[in-house]
């Protein structure tokens, strides 16, 4: 539902179409009107309310929220949001009569354009969950010309999963809460966003840092120029932080030739060098991401590496991105596998299917994905056994998976995701090749990254394999597994 996203929308640019702002936006948000049309609740007489008699009702859908907004008039630039949901504009009106509304109105208008400026003031005077927090939360919503009907599947989501945890205060699940609107509102790209991700990926890599960054910065104190002993010492530095041989060679050799482009010697610019290079060891090639829905993603990856928990994440993600999900237990050798996720599946809210412990994992792909076609679903993820890389019956089985679901669903696994825990350093690129020989992958995760001082497996990862590292796992809540961002990870890596 992310389409309202617009932060132009509290942005004040007076000088662009003073005259013809109201005209743009009368699609979406109701703009000043003269006073004998604001003296009636009646239908508006315009020649765009005409064609939709039915929409008069939605005033009386919520008792705490009114339709029509005479406060002031958003800029003209979110006019393309009309042309997406032109079928209903009256439902998405807003009136702020109240004083409060109008008060928040006006507070929301004057914040910065950023969704913690706005959470910030919705939660003013919020302490703890209730009917206020809902009220505001649509209100919010609303402002942002979101639909009552997202605004409420919203709220209902959140309540339900506070239930679950047993969370009463704001301070507990203020995180949470900003995580789930950046996402329902595809406010993740926002700069006040990528800011709290980079401070959480800084953090996050403090023990790989010991080993990679302050070592570095030993190495530039002791040398003042980049000379044979200085690229012997960094060799060293990089292999001891689990980048590897053969990875740190290669970045080693790039590095000196990009400092030979540069023509610099002296060692002051030698980090902005390095950051450039890492920036463009995770650069990868544009995909075709459109797939034939269902999308089928493929799960696999040893025992341990946090996969289950993984899967519920994504299945999160997608689910607040507005996407009906649907989890299936492949993994039916472990005792309790199923279980386990069957109780992630239902905390995020998606759909859950298994055939139990012992059954065929072909035949639960299969059946999965023949419910998904059935029910209308937009993602499956297809959990299967975390096996030992080193046993091949089990490794076959992951590619009679793959033959399966194709046969089933032409072009499906449309991604085959590995799940590696960075805590195992160079043991984790002998798991790519094996499950890339077995299963072939498309995307990788990487987890536990905030525990280990072994971060420089990912190096190793890029440099070796060229698989995109697609999200990496910073802790243990939902919102800690975060898309990776190569130009970030190596600011925070030598920062």
């Amino acid at each position: 539902m992310g389409f309202f996203s617009k932060l132009k929308f509290w942005q004040k640019q007076d000088t662009t179409k003073p005259q013809d702002a109201p005209e743009a936006v009368e699609a979406t948000l109701a703009p000043e009107m003269p006073a004998e049309a604001e003296a009636t609740a009646a239908p508006e007489p315009t020649p765009a309310a005409a064609p939709e008699p039915t929409p008069a009702a939605a005033p009386a859908e919520t008792p705490v929220e009114a339709p029509a907004a005479p406060a002031e008039v958003p800029n003209a630039d979110a006019e393309p949001a009309a042309p997406q949901r032109d079928a209903a504009p009256e439902e998405n009106k807003l009136t702020a009569e109240e004083p409060w509304q109008r008060e928040l109105t006006l507070r929301l208008r004057e914040a910065e354009p950023k969704l913690s400026e706005w959470l910030s003031v919705v939660l003013d005077g919020v302490s703890t969950r209730g009917a206020e927090l809902d009220t505001r939360l649509s209100f919010l919503f609303r402002a942002l010309g979101a639909p009552e009907s997202e605004a409420r599947d919203f709220r209902d989501r959140f309540n339900s999963w506070l239930d679950m945890m047993e969370y009463e205060d704001v301070a507990d699940f203020r995180s949470e809460l900003q995580y789930r609107l950046a996402l329902a509102l595809e406010l993740e790209d926002e700069e006040d966003e990528r800011n709290r991700l980079f401070l959480k990926l800084s953090e996050g890599l403090e023990k790989t840092k010991e080993r990679i960054s302050r070592r570095i910065e030993g190495l530039l104190s002791a040398h003042e120029t980049m000379d044979d002993a200085f690229w012997d010492e960094l060799e060293e530095i990089l292999i001891m932080a689990d980048v590897g041989y053969e990875a740190t060679a290669k970045l080693i050799a790039n590095l000196r030739e990009r400092v030979r482009k540069a023509g610099v010697t002296e060692t002051s610019a030698f980090k902005d060098l390095m950051r450039e290079e890492l920036e463009e060891v995770f650069r990868t090639e544009r995909r075709i991401t459109a797939v034939n829905p269902p999308e089928v993603v493929l799960m696999i990856g040893v025992n341990g590496a946090g996969k289950t928990t993984t899967i519920a994440k994504l299945a999160h993600r997608a689910q607040m991105q507005g996407k009906k999900v649907l989890v299936a237990a492949g993994d039916t050798f472990r005792a309790a596998a199923m279980e386990q996720l069957q109780v992630w599946a239902e905390r995020v809210g998606a759909g859950f299917f298994g055939k139990g412990e012992g059954a065929d994992p072909a035949a639960v792909a299969f059946e999965a994905v023949d419910i998904a076609l059935r029910d209308g679903y937009d993602m499956v993820f297809v959990d299967t056994a975390g096996r030992l890389h080193t046993k091949v019956d089990l490794m076959a089985e992951l590619t009679k998976i793959r033959n399966v679901l194709g046969k089933k669903h032409p072009g499906a696994p449309h991604r085959s995701v590995l799940v590696l825990d960075a805590t195992t350093g160079q043991n984790a690129l002998s798991q790519v090749k094996l499950f890339a020989d077995a299963a072939g992958i498309d995307e990788i995760i990487l987890t536990k990254l905030d525990g280990t001082a072994k971060g420089g497996v990912v190096v190793a990862i890029a440099l070796q394999h060229g698989i995109p590292i697609t999200y990496i796992g910073l802790g243990e809540k939902m919102e800690d597994l975060r898309p990776f961002n190569g130009k970030d990870f190596a600011t925070a890596l030598l920062s």
